[in-house]
């Protein structure tokens, strides 16, 4: 493996722990403080700083170099870490808040200069093994936040968890400076080009939607997860419904369903890497993934309580939809990336943060609306909602050829 894919994997394996830290481990160790369900939903809010990143984008792109902003914001991380070991969320509990917040918002700026880098490291017949690097080890340290310090949370204690972060960014922090300096010829030399600092919101925009290629991809990154995250989210929660243990939840769908995810963004890395352009590829997986939905309605009309059969076919549609969700982001990850390299690199960081924001807005905005959906319409009724929703995304691609 060549050294920069190591340095790429490292930046978005320390941007994945924030994530699983606030979406797998904060909210069970919250209720097990007896903290309301009301101060547990609040941690949606920290998210707020992924949507809002293209708004500062523009000072990563044109202020200092990516080296800079990536040691500004793990040294933040760093303090972030160290203050929230030195609180308790149960006596503490809105500092501590604030402090994640304020993590979040370091990891979107940290995010930013990463792609920024990843933009200008790679090649043309790199986009997908380096869309891989970031997809894979981004989940990685997700999960590592999400389920194996969750696993001794018990033994480490509040305190020396935040502490053991703290550490494994001081790490970071080491590797990235050294590293820098091995790619300073790569990179960071284009970043001290001479640029036009502007920062008219108006400006900006016109001059993203200029780049080829741009309207197109932004429509297609804010529907392309609407009806997947929808089944995502609430297949396990019908299966809880219909006597489904919550142990097995936790393992097939916690464990065994990521590792069938990481295994599918490193195959659809391998793909776009041998095959181009990528689109035929992605037409076939969305059509798949489809399917896969139809069979998840039919078996909710099928299935039978405890039953070994029953369960045995919600496992495997759980396992094969990761894996074509693991495929699809990659793709698509692949396919923002190559839309950005048309931009100047002025304004690269910038353009794909936009990119990116809106495939992130698309996912928790329907994430958040697919429980109330689930209530009114009942499972079988919003899961036909999940699959036209799904549908819409190939019907997006079909006239498209390149």
């Amino acid at each position: 493996m060549k050294f920069k894919y190591v340095v790429l994997g490292m930046l978005y394996f320390v941007q994945g722990i924030p994530y699983g830290l606030q979406s797998g481990l904060l909210p069970i160790y919250f209720r097990t403080l007896g903290l309301s369900f009301t101060k547990i939903s609040l941690a949606k809010v920290l998210y707020t700083p992924w949507i809002l990143k293209v708004m500062w984008a523009p000072l990563v792109d044109q202020y200092f170099t990516k080296k800079t902003w990536l040691m500004l914001t793990m040294w933040g991380l760093v303090l972030a870490c160290l203050a929230c070991s030195l609180m308790t969320p149960e006596a503490n509990f809105l500092p501590v808040a604030a402090i994640l917040l304020l993590m979040n918002v370091f990891v979107s700026i940290q995010d930013i200069a990463a792609d920024g880098v990843a933009i200008r490291l790679l090649g043309q017949d790199e986009v997908g093994y380096g869309n891989t690097v970031q997809v894979v080890a981004y989940k990685l340290g997700s999960v590592l936040a999400g389920g194996g310090l969750l696993t001794f949370l018990h033994r480490l204690g509040w305190g020396s968890l935040f502490v053991y972060l703290a550490a494994m960014y001081t790490l970071a922090i080491v590797v990235t400076w050294n590293s820098d300096l091995r790619l300073r010829r790569s990179y960071l030399s284009q970043d001290r080009c001479v640029r036009d600092r502007t920062f008219n919101p108006w400006h900006i925009l016109q001059e993203l939607l200029q780049v080829p290629d741009t309207l197109w991809t932004a429509g297609f990154v804010l529907i392309y997860k609407l009806g997947e995250q929808g089944s995502i989210s609430m297949f396990p929660l019908f299966l809880l419904e219909r006597d489904f243990s919550a142990q097995k939840l936790g393992f097939w769908n916690g464990i065994v369903a990521m590792i069938f995810s990481i295994v599918g963004s490193s195959l659809g890395g391998h793909l776009i890497s041998k095959q181009s352009p990528p689109l035929p590829t992605l037409k076939a997986l969305l059509a798949l993934r489809a399917c896969c939905l139809v069979f998840q309605i039919l078996l909710m009309v099928a299935y039978k309580d405890k039953e070994p059969a029953s369960e045995v076919a919600a496992v495997l549609s759980i396992c094969v939809q990761h894996f074509i969700a693991g495929l699809i982001t990659t793709l698509t990850f692949s396919m923002m990336m190559y839309c950005t390299q048309k931009a100047k690199e002025s304004v690269q960081a910038t353009h794909y943060s936009f990119l990116a924001t809106l495939e992130v807005l698309g996912k928790l905005v329907f994430s958040t609306l697919s429980g109330s959906l689930v209530d009114w319409l009942g499972f079988t009724r919003a899961f036909g909602v999940f699959f036209s929703l799904s549908f819409a995304s190939i019907v997006y691609l079909l006239p498209v050829r390149s």
